[in-house]
């Protein structure tokens, strides 16, 4: 994969946001293919075996990536973003990113020499507080060495979204927009309105109103995810939910996986989890629009993806 770009996550972000580049018809002249990448030997990694921990998975996609070293400088300011949408039963039930594979990451990140390790989502149900106890994922960040953050409302701003076809604008959590490292770590799970929940849905976990994206769901994900580029997606697919999602509620709708995928590219990690589904990436009205925005792509015939036996 070769560096698209000599501008930080921190700088493509700022010139969307303040407008920095615009022409006389007031388009945004920063591709969205300018969003900076690091050169990595493969573009996607996939580990996975049967008796393999969740962390030994982690471990091994990362470092097919050039180890978290390559994503994290010391000194940098780091975000997780898993999906905790709610926790109404154990992980097992995989209908929220398994504790031991965010436990994973925040380690890495720590290990890289990052400052600080945030790891924050906004339930649709129960406090911040609340479902961050009954998951797991609390008590895991933190003997990680991680932080739980409580997304407070008074961190939320309007801003505008320069590519977006359907959305010019909304409200995001400030803090994702203002990091050195936005790290996304969904689960591979059904879900009743988009199919399924991978990569680009769970950004939705950063804004607010998330109801009324859903008149035009695929195209309202993708235009976010024109302003939010996570620096580096990590796919828990250790168990998904096959059906019933997003909450789950029954063992017999879970199918055991034991892999993770990683990629700069979190179009391309969508794809290659929908594959667990008998589906591809043009099933997935979000990432088959994302792709056609430029924004990553569906095609796995034309990416270098190292496959992993841990």
């Amino acid at each position: 994969m070769s560096d698209k770009s000599s501008i930080s996550r921190r700088e493509f972000l700022q010139v969307l946001l303040l407008g920095g580049f615009s022409s006389m018809f007031g388009r945004n002249l920063l591709s969205l293919t300018d969003f900076e990448t690091i050169e990595t030997e493969f573009d996607l990694a996939v580990a996975r075996g049967d008796s393999a921990t969740p962390t030994a998975l982690v471990q091994a996609a990362i470092a097919a990536l050039g180890g978290m070293e390559a994503f994290v400088k010391p000194g940098d300011d780091v975000i997780i973003k898993p999906n905790i949408v709610a926790a109404d039963y154990s992980y097992q039930y995989a209908a929220y990113t398994n504790p031991e594979v965010v436990a994973a990451v925040t380690a890495l990140c720590i290990g890289a020499g990052a400052e600080r390790v945030r790891v924050m989502d906004r339930p649709s149900s129960s406090t911040c507080e609340q479902v961050y106890a009954r998951s797991g994922i609390g008590d895991a960040v933190t003997t990680a060495g991680g932080q739980m953050e409580v997304m407070s409302d008074i961190k939320y701003r309007k801003v505008d979204i320069p590519d977006g076809l359907d959305i010019s604008n909304w409200s995001v959590y400030g803090d994702v927009l203002d990091t050195d490292v936005f790290i996304n770590v969904p689960i591979a799970k059904h879900h009743r309105l988009s199919k399924l929940t991978l990569s680009m849905k769970n950004l939705m976990g950063v804004i607010t109103q998330r109801n009324q994206f859903h008149p035009n769901l695929g195209q309202r994900i993708a235009d976010l995810a024109s302003l939010i580029r996570p620096t580096l997606t990590i796919m828990d697919a250790v168990n998904i939910l096959m059906d019933r999602g997003p909450r789950g509620g029954n063992l017999s709708d879970v199918k055991q996986m034991n892999t993770i995928i990683a990629s700069q590219d979190f179009v391309a990690t969508g794809a290659y989890a929908a594959t667990f589904f008998d589906k591809t990436g043009a099933d997935i009205d979000a990432l088959r629009l994302g792709a056609e925005m430029g924004l990553g792509t569906i095609d796995l015939d034309s990416l270098n993806i190292e496959e992993i036996a841990v």
